[in-house]
């Protein structure tokens, strides 16, 4: 209703309607002739209302009149394609689809690193041409990675296609998926392909790194010592501490010796001092082998009437070697046999030299029955504290260093944690060693419940997954991050336990790949002799051994068999242990292995003096003297699929190795310094090629060869050690 009906084409004079009907003008035409974009090219028969040519205007719809009919019209029909009129109607036609389309996106530089290839059946089915993208790579690019990243991630990080990343593993020889982990030397060798240029961040960093990201800026506010009581056994380490704290702790422990590490804080004219109290400096520097910094300040602790003992002389070398000031306590002046004289004398010839007599370690003279000298000592302790400028930061997330854990019979696992940094919460989740937890309750030193612990604050802390070890690092996170870390070091514990690695511990063998301490090389040697005199001789003959280069450290001395102290000193400064006319015991050589300490033993001196000399030569830095072979100049560059940048060269002068190393100079200026990956002659590999003749060389990990570049190529010779100082 309301519209006309078209006319039905068969409705036309019989003339008409007994002749063949005329083919139907196909999609295109009627596209150019309405104005519209070319479809699919296929033949359409509307029932109704078809499209006919010889209109006046593209679109238009014919008059009644111009019906079929007209043999004009018929002829029109007949024709394949129409005759255009006036201007041609195919320069309206858009361009086609395919070579344009990836002009366009490639010169807009949307695609700058992807090939752009045409939709299939449309146009001329192509790959943009790569050797702009290869210009874009050429640019160092910075990026940072951690372990187990994914090829997908890699490949966003170098802003490439992921398969561009699975093709180059292919290659490698390595069948990956997009999700895939790679370990951090697969991933920078990838990297580096396309010029990445990588840092490599552990795990552990990376969440930290996260956590800092919610920190506050950092506001360093001074903060209290941490002191740590070492001495010999019985000379009064715990007794001297619990006459500070004015409580009766030494009554509490079995037999009056200290059976676990207590932490405790002590008020001295409105500041705090924490005092650790341990078993001995064994546990000590285990938390010291595992990374923890604690300790601020030492307090040896040596009996007026026993003198130096040998726990005395280890535990000065453990806090030497924590690089940490010692301040000497001498206990039992009050009893009738003691001669703190000679003990500064025997301290004196240690190295340990009093104050009165011009050196600038500081002695006290203190009886911890009688409570003498008590707040002199104290005094002492914040003396030095203040020299050291000690500073802690407040507002960052809470770490810090556990000190012991335990089972705790109805409470679970209980670690004691000295709070270092931040401020630690009820409610706080936290990750430490390869355990984490939630802060269920935090109890103080006297026992107390408290909801929050600042820096060189100790508590206890409920609510542990697990039991850590003395030692572990702590850090406040969320409980994703807390779990992802934990299951991270779990992991690397199970691959530890099946197969343990030297790890970068120090042995004779060694020593010139794994020893970098700086400009000045530094052995440290820890003594184990039969007798005092040879302790004495080799004491005085290894340093001896010295350079300027190379300098042997003595850690420690003494008579008698290796033991666990021994090597948990050496674990602990990255020493080895030289021993003569003793041999470990059981326990030690099991702690060695453990530990991976290096234990050299011997029963002649010379035979020891001789391998330490052929290992000091070993440490020295080598030193290469460069041979030059000959040089060319690039006439071509040709770029290769698979393979690269060849330079098409002509040898000027000497000689070509294919195991030589080059550099490239462009204008007299080193662009690139590597090695040889292909030599070639024609199409056949050459081991060498002299001068005077054409070559193609392929340079390793470089693609910017141009024309016109020199090429010089030389090899490395390694002097020896003893030749380079001579």
């Amino acid at each position: 209703p309301g519209r006309t009906p078209m006319r039905p084409i068969t409705a036309a004079s019989p003339a008409t309607s007994s002749a063949p009907k005329p083919p139907l003008p196909t999609l295109p035409q009627r596209a150019m002739l309405g104005g519209m974009p070319p479809q699919e090219k296929r033949t359409v028969r509307p029932p109704q209302k078809p499209s006919i040519p010889g209109t006046t205007g593209p679109g238009a719809r014919p008059s009644r009149s111009a019906r079929p009919g007209a043999k004009s019209a018929e002829g029109e029909r007949g024709a394949a394609k129409p005759a255009p009129t006036g201007k041609p109607l195919y320069e309206r036609k858009p361009p086609a689809r395919g070579r344009p389309l990836a002009e366009k996106r490639f010169d807009e530089g949307e695609r700058k690193l992807h090939p752009v290839r045409t939709r299939p059946g449309v146009g001329e089915r192509r790959t943009a041409r790569i050797e702009p993208v290869v210009q874009v790579r050429r640019e160092p690019r910075e990026i940072t990675i951690t372990e187990g990243i994914s090829v997908r991630e890699l490949a966003e990080k170098l802003d490439v296609r992921a398969k561009e990343l699975l093709k180059t593993l292919l290659d490698k020889g390595i069948f990956a998926s997009i999700n895939q982990a790679l370990d951090v030397q697969t991933a920078t060798q990838l990297a580096e392909v396309f010029s990445g240029v990588v840092t490599v961040r552990s795990f552990e960093e990376e969440v930290v790194l996260e956590v800092g990201k919610e920190e506050k800026p950092i506001m360093l506010e001074s903060r209290s010592p941490v002191v740590t009581v070492m001495g010999h056994v019985d000379h009064g380490k715990t007794s001297l501490l619990d006459a500070v704290r004015q409580a009766r702790v030494a009554e509490g422990e079995a037999g009056g010796i200290t059976q676990h590490i207590g932490a405790y804080e002590v008020q001295v004219g409105g500041r705090k001092v924490v005092f650790i109290d341990t078993p001995g400096h064994e546990a000590f520097t285990r938390m010291r082998a595992r990374g923890a910094k604690v300790t601020d300040i030492v307090v040896l602790v040596v009996g007026a009437d026993d003198g130096v003992m040998p726990q005395t002389l280890e535990a000065i070398d453990h806090a030497r070697g924590a690089n940490v000031p010692i301040i000497v306590a001498i206990n039992k002046v009050d009893k009738p046999d003691a001669q703190p004289e000679r003990v500064k004398r025997q301290l004196a010839d240690k190295g340990l030299l009093p104050e009165e007599w011009g050196g600038d370690t500081v002695m006290v003279e203190v009886s911890a029955r009688q409570k003498t000298n008590l707040d002199k000592l104290l005094e002492m302790i914040l003396l030095v504290a203040d020299m050291r400028e000690l500073k802690a930061n407040s507002t960052v997330a809470a770490s810090g260093t556990v000190l012991e854990s335990r089972v705790d019979k109805g409470r679970g696992p209980v670690a004691t944690v000295l709070v270092q940094n931040g401020v630690l919460h009820v409610g706080d989740f936290f990750f430490c060693g390869a355990v984490y937890g939630k802060v269920r309750a935090m109890f103080n030193d006297r026992g107390q419940p408290v909801k929050e612990a600042g820096p060189a604050t100790p508590v206890e802390v409920l609510g542990l997954q697990g039991i850590p070890d003395a030692g572990d690092q702590f850090q406040v996170a969320d409980e994703s991050k807390a779990r992802h870390i934990v299951d991270y070091r779990q992991g690397k514990l199970r691959e530890a336990s099946l197969a343990r690695s030297a790890g970068g511990r120090i042995t004779l063998d060694q020593l010139h790949e794994q020893l970098k301490t700086g400009e000045v090389k530094e052995l440290p040697v820890v003594i184990k002799a039969d007798v005092q005199g040879s302790v004495e001789v080799l004491n005085e003959l290894l340093p001896k051994l010295s350079t300027e280069m190379v300098k042997i450290k003595i850690l420690h001395a003494s008579v008698g068999a290796v033991s666990e102290t021994d090597v948990l000193l050496a674990s602990a400064s990255n020493a080895i242990i030289v021993s003569f006319n003793v041999r470990p015991d059981r326990k030690a050589v099991e702690l060695a292995q453990q530990e991976n300490v290096d234990i050299r033993t011997h029963t002649i001196i010379y035979e020891l003096i001789d391998e330490m000399k052929k290992a000091l030569t070993g440490m020295l830095e080598p030193v290469f003297k460069e041979t030059y072979l000959g040089r060319a100049q690039v006439r071509n560059a040709f770029r290769i699929k698979g393979v690269g940048t060849v330079a098409g060269c002509m040898v000027q002068d000497g000689i070509i190795k294919r195991d030589a190393e080059l550099r490239v100079l462009r204008d007299n200026v080193v662009v690139y310094s590597g090695r040889i990956s292909s030599l070639k002659r024609f199409k056949d590999d050459a081991s060498e090629v002299r001068a005077g003749v054409e070559c193609g060389i392929g340079i390793a990990n470089f693609n910017d060869v141009k024309v016109g570049d020199v090429i010089e190529f030389y090899t490395m010779q390694k002097l020896v050690a003893v030749e380079a100082t001579a």
